[in-house]
């Protein structure tokens, strides 16, 4: 049984390998808030129980073991962060720091109750994908909206949890998971963005002026370029 704090770390390393090299100790360090001696003593120990592969100065990524077990905790993460957003009204805004908590006390029984109850979702709220329980994870072919070509339809698919600030500004601005956006103008100045935003399930558009912050983190399906 693995503890909170190797779950932690497992799930730190994976978000950090999506880019395609090693997590290094300075960004593991600087995701968790910790320091660097701290995360070089961990992946010491996680390396002697086969969960990832780690050389000195190197960094590291998980093991078939380490990565099956990062899943498990982030599918645990994901779902109780659509149940509570969906059967307790927990804001989206919240949902990540109450799963935070949750994800490591519930059971495989409780975890495949809710997924049932769900109706075995894909998605959580922030439009991340929810592994299966067979380990299984959808790719995600997406680009910062802020690198959307101009006057190109594309639909919002996935907005980074972490920062509940930064989900409160796009939910301000329409910028939610299945909202359809383009493009229209570029600020050269300060790379701010004036897009034109049709929600999900909504037929009428608003126009919005996106910074440059945000235009960054908010994550758009890649466009089919012709």
């Amino acid at each position: 049984m693995t503890t909170r704090a190797v779950e932690d770390y497992l799930k730190t390393i994976y978000k950090l390998q999506q880019g395609g090299s090693r997590a290094s100790t300075n960004a593991i360090a600087e995701k968790m808030g910790v320091r660097a001696a701290s995360v070089t003593s961990m992946l010491q120990q996680l390396s002697e129980q086969g969960l990832v592969d780690y050389a000195p100065y190197r960094g590291a990524y998980l093991t078939t073991l380490g990565l099956a077990t990062g899943l498990r905790v982030i599918r645990r993460h994901r779902l109780i962060e659509l149940y509570l957003h969906q059967h307790l009204s927990v804001p989206w805004d919240r949902v990540h720091e109450e799963a935070e908590r949750l994800e490591h006390a519930i059971s495989p029984y409780l975890e495949e109750r809710i997924d049932n109850l769900l109706g075995y979702p894909g998605f959580d709220p922030h439009g991340a994908p929810i592994p299966t329980d067979a380990g299984e994870i959808a790719a995600e072919d997406v680009i910062p909206l802020s690198e959307l070509p101009l006057n190109m339809p594309s639909v919002v698919g996935h907005i980074p949890d972490e920062d509940s600030a930064l989900l409160r500004d796009a939910a301000s601005l329409d910028l939610l998971p299945g909202a359809t956006v383009t493009v229209t103008r570029r600020q050269s100045s300060d790379g701010a963005l004036s897009v034109v935003v049709t929600p999900a399930h909504a037929t009428s558009e608003r126009t919005h002026e996106v910074g440059a912050e945000l235009a960054c983190r908010v994550l758009v399906n890649r466009p089919e370029l012709n």
